[in-house]
């Protein structure tokens, strides 16, 4: 099969996970709580291992060992870091008000019915940030694709795994926004679907602009870099209880694990 179908593909079932609101609604949230982090020390292992295994690695065969390099690398980290600071803030699961976004305990269907009379301003801009995340992310499973199906494979799978609490986040902070249930899982979608632009983007334009897929890998590995290091890691030290505290450890070496023998078994 083609890189491009392979990437859309990708895409589309990445962006599926927007709709991983739905079992917010069907799961105890306490249950939801204990193992979200699970899976956020899991994804920081997946990002980190894959930013330094996977694309780092096929950028410097492609880019050279140049300042180049390192310069895009920084842009993608810094770059995460100014749209953090000023467009969005990640949502990874060990905080959001999974089913009950007021926390009260007498009210757990409080904002799930019916719209407010105004949407909250912040339903707005979590979907513009979102938005562009999801494009940058589609931008960067089709450019990894491009490459190399390994660095395609893991990129995928490591923003599937973060995707995965930021989109319950997402889900929630919608909800307590003023939307209904419906309304949430549809605009989420939508803004998830701006990722098959992103995919677009890069296919068009690395097809025409040659070193174009190349420069977007370490972009996207500073951006990895970046989220596991700012959002997913202080996450997993929030946690003091010693054998939670070793479930994480466990889970993040795990990630990283398994981008080793993903490599190791596609290359």
């Amino acid at each position: 099969m083609s890189p491009a179908f392979n990437a859309l593909v990708a895409v589309v079932l990445v962006s599926l996970i927007s709709l991983v609101g739905v079992v917010t609604l069907s799961r105890d949230p306490t249950v939801l709580r204990r193992r979200l982090p699970l899976l956020v020390s899991l994804a920081a292992g997946f990002l980190v291992g894959g930013a330094m295994l996977h694309l780092l690695p096929e950028a410097m065969e492609a880019l050279g060992t140049g300042l180049r390099l390192p310069l895009l690398f920084l842009g993608g980290f810094l770059g995460f870091f100014l749209l953090e600071r000023y467009l969005w803030f990640h949502h990874h699961g060990t905080s959001v008000p999974l089913g009950n976004p007021d926390g009260d305990p007498h009210r757990p269907g409080h904002g799930l019915e019916e719209d407010c009379a105004e949407p909250h301003p912040v339903v707005i801009m979590n979907l513009v940030g979102d938005a562009v995340h999801n494009l940058i992310d589609g931008m960067a499973i089709g450019a990894a694709f491009l490459i190399d199906p390994a660095a395609g494979v893991a990129t995928t799978i490591a923003i599937a795994l973060h995707e995965i609490p930021q989109e319950i986040g997402d889900f929630a902070v919608l909800v307590h926004g003023g939307l209904t249930v419906r309304r949430a899982l549809l605009f989420n979608f939508l803004s998830a679907l701006v990722a098959v632009v992103g995919v677009g983007v890069a296919l068009v334009v690395g097809a025409r602009v040659d070193g174009f897929s190349a420069a977007l890998l370490p972009i996207t590995a500073g951006s990895f870099i970046y989220i596991a290091a700012a959002d997913l890691i202080p996450e997993i030290h929030r946690h003091r209880d010693r054998s939670r505290a070793a479930a994480q450890v466990v889970f993040l070496f795990a990630g990283v694990g398994l981008t080793l023998l993903l490599r190791l078994q596609l290359h």
